[in-house]
């Protein structure tokens, strides 16, 4: 079986061509892709060349970890999932290109357990299970922060999250005034707060120079919790001691951080609705993916496969 897809054959090098898929084994389900998403943070990195050497990690790969679409056929062990609709957070089903992470194809085939069900009434704005459950993530390891930095797709999940689970609405800081609508929670200019004992700060904006903005801005024995992608971090020792800091790192979501967004999208307490900024037809990748990282209206860019 061959499947067109996206791969990135160098930095900055991308295409849209037919794969040849490898053989579905007993437990495998084969998905057809409606709509994937385009990762501002992780596939930026695999896109300029800067993404550190994980396991997996060279060239020609095919990149994505937000797709949706229906198992359209499965294994002898998992033919009853044929016609769910599902999140794919992944795949690496290709016998001549690396799936890091391998979900921007128009089929992709996978273990049944990978195959996540979700309301089909989602849409296009399933692709966001994957932010929502790295937002559940940073969120859930402790206490609820009480400041956000950035608001972008991952900020407003973020505090969406926050408000969704009972805590009171934190304050997002945005240097983008075209970024600071908001419902439910304050969104200014970093400028314009003042404050200096904030007990949890949650990063979303990846900034290199982030913990020294930060670290005087928490008070005795604040948080910070790391939930962006970073090269390098460093910070002046003096401020933290003296402020007792903690910092947390928020690593790759869970199955139960994407159990979590299911139930809270299932019974309405979270949206994902107004999140996705712009789309393109698949055949557009090439065009896409650079719009994706370089145009600040972008907020979050998806394909559509449906005409592949």
């Amino acid at each position: 079986m061959n499947a067109m897809a996206v791969i990135l054959e160098a930095p900055e090098r991308i295409a849209l061509r037919s794969l040849v898929l490898n053989p579905m084994t007993a437990d495998d389900v084969c998905v057809e892709i409606d709509w994937s998403g385009v990762s501002s943070g992780t596939e930026k990195l695999l896109w300029t060349g800067r993404m550190p050497d994980f396991p997996g990690m060279g060239y020609p790969l095919v990149p994505g970890y937000e797709s949706v679409g229906r198992i359209v056929d499965a294994g002898s062990d998992a033919r009853a999932r044929i016609g769910e609709w599902v999140f794919v957070p992944g795949a690496n089903c290709y016998q001549t290109a690396r799936g890091l992470f391998g979900g921007t194809a128009r089929t992709v085939i996978i273990t049944a357990a990978r195959a996540v069900p979700i309301a089909e009434s989602l849409g296009r704005d399933g692709i966001l299970t994957a932010l929502a459950a790295t937002a559940h993530h940073a969120v859930s390891g402790g206490a609820a922060p009480d400041l956000i930095i950035g608001h972008g797709i991952l900020g407003r999940l973020l505090a969406r999250l926050v408000v969704a689970r009972g805590a009171p609405p934190p304050t997002v800081w945005e240097t983008n005034p075209a970024r600071r609508d908001a419902s439910g929670y304050s969104v200014i200019d970093p400028e314009a707060d003042d404050r200096r004992d904030y007990h949890t700060i949650c990063d979303a904006s990846g900034a290199a120079d982030v913990l020294d903005i930060l670290i005087p801005r928490l008070g005795k024995g604040g948080e910070i919790v790391l939930a962006g992608f970073y090269d390098r971090l460093s910070f002046a020792f003096p401020p933290a001691f003296m402020r007792e800091a903690r910092l947390r790192i928020a690593a790759e979501f869970t199955p139960a951080d994407t159990a979590a967004i299911i139930a809270l999208t299932d019974t309405g307490a979270l949206r994902l609705d107004g999140l996705i900024s712009h789309a393109r037809p698949a055949a557009e990748a090439e065009i896409a993916y650079p719009q994706a990282f370089t145009d600040p209206d972008c907020l979050k860019m998806v394909l559509d496969w449906r005409q592949i």
